[in-house]
């Protein structure tokens, strides 16, 4: 392939008032940790370490949203991986110290999908990840309906899980369940990878006439920095920023990973639920046949 013709402007304005924001952030995290704690003890609630960290990964998840809203990509990926880390931590010390309650049992899930589900609607608003700018055909990327799959695949099994418990029966998750939290959180956390890289997709022609994929890491014609400082700091330590192409691709895959396991899932729970309550309609008729 012969050279390119085409050039692209990378320089990168000073980032004013970056050296506080871990301070802020760090501060804020603090007296939100501290008010939800204040908070539930006023109104009664039985709180203790794991129901302390399931309301905190509320809190985290409406500030998620506010700041994809805002497109503080970078700031949202922040609060994203903290509300993951409260997710992971609550499970383990409730079993570990013996602290499971009946409304960590019902916030727990809910705080999770509230998180996922959530998060995904803000996402599929963002033209960079649902429509054709990156070059690459609409359906490649991120779909509503891929979304509302995935949002109706929650309540439904939110709903057989109630169904079922309520009756007696046990509908613990199982394991496809568990893979598949884990690769909505990693989709969501791409998504917020590449916006905070810019996600800025232009089209350009070589000399040769061939259409490559380029990023736009700044533009002239509105003077405004398109990269945050955590795509910058990425660029420094890597020293190259060929690493959003890399999440870019991976981000494509994932999506449709998701949504394959996310459906697989749905479809497993919907059958063990099938199962338990055609073996409890079995046994309610033995018991009252006789």
């Amino acid at each position: 392939m012969g050279d390119c013709q085409w050039q692209l402007d990378i320089r990168t304005p000073p980032n004013e008032g970056s050296k506080n924001q871990v301070l802020i952030l760090f501060s804020f995290f603090v007296t939100l940790t501290v008010t939800v704690l204040v908070l539930s003890l006023l109104a009664g609630l039985p709180m203790n370490v794991p129901n302390s960290l399931t309301l905190l990964r509320v809190c985290f998840a409406i500030i998620v949203f506010a700041l994809i809203g805002l497109q503080r990509y970078d700031l949202a990926l922040l609060f994203f991986l903290l509300a993951c880390v409260t997710d992971a931590l609550d499970g383990w010390w409730a079993r570990r110290f013996s602290q499971i309650t009946v409304f960590g049992r019902i916030m727990d899930p809910f705080a999770d999908k509230f998180l996922i589900c959530g998060a995904f609607i803000c996402l599929v608003a963002i033209p960079d990840l649902s429509s054709d700018k990156a070059g690459y055909p609409a359906w490649l990327m991120l779909q509503p309906w891929m979304v509302i799959v995935i949002v109706g695949r929650e309540l439904l099994v939110t709903s057989l899980r109630a169904f079922v418990e309520g009756a007696g029966g046990d509908f613990s998750a199982k394991w496809i369940g568990k893979v598949k939290m884990v690769l909505q959180c990693a989709t969501i956390i791409l998504a917020l990878l590449y916006l905070s890289g810019g996600a800025e997709w232009n089209i350009a022609s070589s000399s040769e006439g061939k259409e490559l994929l380029v990023q736009e890491f700044y533009r002239l014609e509105v003077e405004e920095q398109k990269t945050t400082l955590l795509a910058q700091g990425l660029d420094h330590f890597l020293g190259t920023k060929t690493w959003r192409t890399t999440v870019f691709f991976t981000m494509l895959a994932s999506f449709w990973l998701t949504f394959g396991v996310t459906v697989l899932s749905g479809l497993d729970y919907s059958i063990h639920a099938a199962r338990m309550i055609r073996k409890q309609k079995e046994r309610l008729t033995e018991i009252y046949g006789n």
